[in-house]
């Protein structure tokens, strides 16, 4: 049985490839609450496989991007043909490495992409979020890749970066990277591939942070929601899963949902018997689809298949997943006979003890205006600074002085964030170590001002002119005013609430600027830079 098996799983390999052809598909577009296939306008339902290895690559990356991988596509496709795959989710995709031949291949298996736009070392970290430069290039490198390829469906902002309501400032940071990508898209004049954030089931959360990220006007908020949710375990039911609660939940949302997760693994075998609930009569108006976790076996034990360098084994998982799959046939609707009835986005979430995500967003990042910030200071970090010193360098600033940090400082409850807040670590630094610097000289201090045990160093300013001097003056003197498309001329600076020095530090929920890595060292400088004697 198990060579019959193998046997058969060649032939459709080598049927597959046999006929492959260099084909864009149709792209999936989103009207209302639901997806559609743009020419025929029938509705799409997503029968998705997480598609990720947690392993690192040699390359010394702290991830693998399945999508440079030839050969692994070339191995993996015919057993996501065998699932009935139709969607993938990508994790972690290299910007720089060549995805054509993986997304062709894809294309021709009808099977399109939901990328991340973060990986490991890049994300919106919950603890001490930021939405900065490298960031931004980050994500915007991501979708420079894909942007080109019919089968992508769509990119995922962040990843359970709220996942309780200890870190809802986050969701703040979050919701910039959405408009800004968003933005990007539209700038560029790719097509329009829609941005949304997967979301955890947190039974205090999820409601809350459902009506946040569908808040306020179409640039900001997300074009989809995913959840990633393991309810129904084993021999569950609609209504003794939760199912029927989310579903009755969502009934009024207004973009598409779907489970960007979902496959609990707690009783084995998996046979995926929520499936015929998903695509069932009692969720397809709700739902659509969802994405299951996952392809590969991993440490955590969720995969359908194991993987030896060029070889497949099928695990336990797999022939229920393929049934299930196979037997999923979604009545939807016809986008031509489709009129939404939930049109408004939702009102935004007010700001109180517990949820601490504003309406007014950070800023977007404009590296014109962070660098000619940092070639006008005149007291400057010393070059060759390591992530750790800079961090530690910055804590010991803002505990010296708070008014030197009120341009690199954001408050993502009361929406007040400063001009350099969005800059990188050795920019804020920059701007810090010069405002302390002048604040002292003023007080006529200045002698010993500029030094930190030989961290810092002065040298001559070079005069602001022309854009760099409006894009400084906007600024204002403290880092606190607002910096707009007029200032930069080149339409990447978006317009951010000015704030008042004195107001920055109203609440406790305060993001000091940094480099994800070094959070934690600015965290436990702050409270030493206030005893340091300045040499």
């Amino acid at each position: 049985m198990k060579a019959m098996q193998l046997l058969s799983t060649a032939f459709v390999a080598a049927c597959f490839f046999l006929h492959s052809y260099a084909a864009d598909v149709d792209p999936i577009v989103i009207k209302g609450k639901h997806f559609f296939y743009k020419t025929n306008g029938t509705e799409f339902f997503i029968k998705g496989l997480a598609y990720q290895s947690n392993t690192p690559s040699d390359s010394g990356q702290s991830y693998v991007d399945p999508l440079t991988d030839v050969a692994g596509c070339r191995r993996d496709i015919p057993y996501l043909r065998e699932l009935s795959t139709n969607v993938i989710r990508v994790y972690a995709i290299d910007p720089d490495g060549d995805h054509s031949e993986c997304m062709q291949m894809l294309a021709d298996a009808g099977i399109y992409v939901f990328a991340d736009l973060s990986e490991p070392s890049q994300s919106i970290v919950r603890s001490h979020p930021q939405w900065n430069i490298e960031l931004y290039t980050r994500y915007t490198s991501v979708v420079d890749a894909l942007a080109k390829y019919t089968n992508v469906i769509g990119f995922f902002a962040g990843n359970e970066v709220t996942n309780n309501m200890s870190y809802t400032p986050a969701s703040a940071f979050v919701k910039a990277a959405v408009r800004d990508t968003k933005s990007y898209i539209y700038e560029k004049g790719y097509r329009d591939i829609p941005v949304g954030y997967a979301a955890d089931d947190d039974a205090e959360l999820r409601g809350i942070i459902t009506q946040y990220f569908d808040c306020g006007t179409d640039a900001e908020r997300v074009d989809f929601w995913g959840l990633n949710i393991y309810e129904w375990c084993g021999n569950s039911s609609f209504q003794s899963s939760g199912y029927a609660d989310r579903t009755k939940e969502f009934e009024a949302f207004n973009i598409p949902a779907f489970f960007s997760e979902y496959g609990c693994n707690t009783i084995r075998p998996r046979e995926f018997k929520e499936a015929e609930a998903l695509f069932g009569p009692q969720m397809t108006k709700v739902w659509s689809g969802g994405i299951v976790y996952m392809f590969q076996q991993e440490d955590n034990n969720y995969g359908v298949v194991s993987i030896e360098g060029d070889t497949i084994h099928t695990l336990t998982d797999f022939p229920y997943l393929s049934s299930q799959m196979a037997k999923a046939k979604p009545t939807g609707t016809n986008m031509a006979q489709y009129t939404p009835t939930v049109t408004a986005n939702a009102a935004c979430p007010t700001v109180n003890t517990t949820w601490q995500a504003g309406t007014v967003l950070p800023p977007t990042p404009n590296k014109e205006l962070c660098s000619c910030m940092a070639e006008s200071v005149t007291c400057r970090p010393k070059a060759g600074l390591s992530g750790k010193d800079v961090g530690n360098l910055l804590g010991i600033v803002c505990g010296l002085s708070e008014k030197a940090c009120t341009g690199i400082s954001g408050n993502a409850a009361t929406g007040t964030f400063g001009s350099f807040s969005m800059c990188d670590a050795d920019d804020q630094l920059a701007w810090a170590l010069n405002a302390y610097y002048l604040e002292q000289k003023k007080a006529g201090n200045g002698a010993s001002a500029c030094d930190f045990k030989g961290s810092a160093t002065s040298s001559s300013a070079q005069k602001p002119t022309g854009t760099c001097a409006a894009l400084l003056s906007a600024a204002g003197s403290f880092g606190t005013g607002t910096v707009t498309d007029e200032e930069t001329g080149s339409g990447r600076s978006k317009p951010s609430k000015g704030v008042a020095a004195s107001s920055l530090y109203a609440s406790q929920t305060i993001t000091i600027p940094s480099v994800a890595q070094i959070g934690l060292y600015l965290l436990c400088a702050f409270g030493a830079g206030m005893g340091m004697v300045l040499m």
